[in-house]
């Protein structure tokens, strides 16, 4: 019986010590840089279920803050809040897959405790993927936090080596990544090829509206968040292995090739024109709206495009050869 005190002491000793990574800029955090390069794509839709502003108070309303598309394109702190138990549905222009490394990440707009770099004030969601937009899977998510005190809704701070796999464990402008290899072998799944990915909020409360953790425990975050911008507050998800976009190639004729990187772009496009021919090839960039925003022509070689002044979005590159033939290439820009 002594034999397994101690054992039972140790266990309960090392769970209450577990940590995963922590806060962004950190030794050993996961934080995905909204500017990495490891980005092929961000989502294209999203359809949003709001949710309570309180839900134990359903008097007050659902929230109202922002719109579905604050969540589609790259992050940029603009934002959709969820609301309590609020849901977001997400598509890509192309299936992610099970790849090196995580597969996509999820950006919220939580801030830093400017006295502790360790702590900031997050609001956290579960994560959920489907391969045919019926049958979602949750990657498991676990919460160390202390549940014993409710966090504050307002002005509180968490630490993130205490949760692992919320998405909104990073402060803004950096993602949490999700690995499609934790959900392989599931019935139903194809996770090499994920064409939904949906957030849902998680109601921090450790009351009578409590959410559980994949370990069965209640998860602590700010709760009550009795606004309009109540809930977790949605930037961008972002598709690192995703079909289709690997390569930024285009082949013009057989014996031409133009490479473009790194698309997204956040100041400077590289342009290398491969050939055995002499003729200059014309570049037009164009904003979706069709305004111009750049024309000019290139030969064979290594060439680089400022992006610097070019507004977030998305634009054209249309390229023209001398005998009018075209391609078009998709590029976004931070």
């Amino acid at each position: 019986m002594k034999y397994f005190a101690i054992i039972l002491c140790s266990f309960i000793s090392i769970a209450g010590y577990s940590q995963y990574a922590p806060q962004a800029g950190l030794s050993g955090n996961t934080a995905i840089s909204a500017y990495s390069s490891l980005f092929t794509g961000w989502a294209t839709t999203c359809t949003i279920q709001r949710g309570y502003m309180d839900i134990a108070n359903a008097s007050l309303g659902l929230v109202t803050n922002g719109d579905s598309t604050m969540a589609m394109g790259p992050a940029d702190f603009g934002v959709v809040s969820l609301g309590d138990s609020g849901i977001a549905t997400l598509t890509f222009e192309h299936p992610l897959f099970n790849g090196a490394g995580p597969d996509l990440a999820v950006f919220e707009n939580g801030f830093r405790n400017p006295a502790d770099s360790t702590e900031a004030y997050l609001e956290l969601a579960f994560v959920e993927v489907s391969s045919d937009g019926v049958n979602f899977f949750r990657f498991p998510a676990n919460s160390l936090t202390n549940d014993n005190v409710q966090i504050a809704g307002s002005g509180a701070y968490m630490d993130a080596s205490k949760i692992n796999n919320f998405a909104g464990k990073y402060i803004a402008m950096y993602g949490t990544p999700f690995d499609l290899d934790e959900l392989t072998g599931i019935p139903l799944l194809n996770i090499d090829s994920i064409t939904y990915v949906r957030v849902i909020d998680v109601i921090g409360s450790i009351g009578n509206h409590f959410t559980i953790d994949s370990m069965n425990r209640k998860i602590n975050d700010p709760y009550p968040t009795p606004f309009p911008t109540g809930g977790f507050d949605l930037d961008a998800v972002g598709a690192i292995n995703q079909k289709n976009v690997s390569i930024q190639e285009i082949k013009l004729n057989n014996k031409n090739i133009i490479k473009t990187y790194p698309n997204p772009v956040n100041d400077i496009l590289h342009i290398d024109y491969f050939g055995d021919i002499s003729d200059k090839l014309n570049v037009t960039i164009n904003s979706v709206d069709g305004s111009i925003h750049n024309y000019f022509s290139i030969t064979k070689d290594k060439n680089s495009i400022s992006f610097t002044s070019y507004p977030s979005g998305m634009y054209y590159i249309i390229l023209t050869e001398n005998n009018g033939n075209q391609w078009m290439q998709k590029i976004i820009k931070y």
